[in-house]
């Protein structure tokens, strides 16, 4: 499965809606916090992140993307 950042982001907001979080107002954050960790967090694994795979053909260490 790839990594959605909207996808992310998506389920960032619901978990702070449902610990009381308002999602929408004029002095809401939680769209823009949501985004910036969904950003964030992808972008980190897509830099970071490596497979291992143990055996087969494509045994070795692979970067997720």
């Amino acid at each position: 499965m790839a990594l959605s950042k909207d996808s992310l982001k998506g389920r960032i907001i619901a978990e702070m809606v449902a610990i009381g979080a308002q999602p929408a107002g004029p002095h809401s954050w939680v769209e823009r916090m949501a985004e910036a960790i969904a950003n964030a967090v992808v972008d980190e694994v897509q830099a970071n992140a490596n497979a291992n795979v143990a055996s087969g053909s494509s045994a070795g260490t692979w970067p997720i993307t």
